[in-house]
C-alpha cells in the first residue's frame, strides 16, 4: 500500500499525483471560463458571429444565398455551396493567384477573404465573364494563342488580365508582366499568356 510520505520525509507519489491532478482541473476550468468569455465577447460593440450564418453574396450579377460559418473563406463558399469551381484552390496561402476573383472590379485572392466580409460587394468569377453566352475577349485570346497548358492557373490569370485591361486598355509589355506578377504558372506558359493579354487589349480597343 502506498504511503502518504516517503520514508525520507519527502513527498510520496500519491501526494504528487493528487497535486498535479488538482492543478490540471483548475487550469482546465480557468481555460473554459476564458473561452466562454471570448465566445460571447463583443468587439467594439459589434456582434461576434457564432455557428453557421445565412448570408447573401452578390456573385456574377446575382444575389446568392449561402449558409456558412464566419470563418469560411470566399473561395470555399464559391467552390462549395455556390458550385462555382472556376477559382482554383491550389496553395490556399495567397501565393499562387489561382483563386483570383474580382471584388468591385479589383483582383483579389478568394482564399484570403472571408465570405462574410464581402457580403455587400460585387464579386465576379471567371464564370461571370461571358457576354451573352460568348467568351470574353480575354478568354478568346487565351484560347487562340494557347495561353494555357494544365489549366489550373488559367482562371486566375484570366481574371488578373481582365482587371488589368479594365484599368489600362493599352498596356505595355512591362505593364502586363507587372499586372500578372501575382499569378504563377508552373507549366511556364508565360510568353503565350503575355501575348494573349496583348491580343485581348487590341481586340477590346477595336
Amino acid at each position: 500500500m502506498m504511503k502518504e510520505q516517503s520514508q525520507g520525509g519527502g513527498i510520496s507519489r500519491r501526494s504528487f499525483l493528487k497535486g498535479v491532478g488538482g492543478g490540471l482541473v483548475a487550469t482546465g476550468t480557468i481555460a473554459d471560463e476564458l473561452l466562454g468569455q471570448e465566445a460571447s465577447a463583443q468587439v467594439d460593440g459589434a456582434h461576434v458571429f457564432k455557428g453557421k450564418q445565412i448570408m447573401a453574396l452578390s456573385v456574377n450579377g446575382q444575389r446568392r444565398s449561402v449558409e456558412v460559418e464566419p470563418r469560411t473563406t470566399l473561395l470555399s463558399a464559391l467552390r462549395g455551396p455556390l458550385d462555382l469551381t472556376g477559382a482554383k484552390e491550389v496553395c490556399d496561402r495567397g501565393q499562387c493567384g489561382a483563386c483570383t476573383v474580382l471584388v468591385d472590379g479589383a483582383p483579389m485572392l478568394a482564399c484570403m477573404l472571408l465570405a462574410i466580409d464581402v457580403r455587400n460587394r460585387a464579386i465576379t468569377t471567371v464564370e461571370g465573364l461571358d457576354e451573352d453566352g460568348a467568351l470574353s475577349a480575354v478568354q478568346e485570346a487565351f484560347v487562340e494563342l494557347d495561353g494555357l497548358m494544365c489549366g489550373f492557373c488559367t482562371p486566375g490569370l484570366v481574371m488578373a488580365a481582365t482587371a488589368l485591361l479594365g484599368k489600362n486598355p493599352n498596356p505595355t509589355s512591362q505593364d502586363i508582366r507587372r499586372g500578372l506578377s501575382g499569378n504563377l504558372c508552373r507549366c511556364g506558359t508565360y510568353p503565350n499568356v503575355f501575348a494573349a493579354v496583348q491580343k485581348a487589349a487590341e481586340t477590346m480597343r477595336g
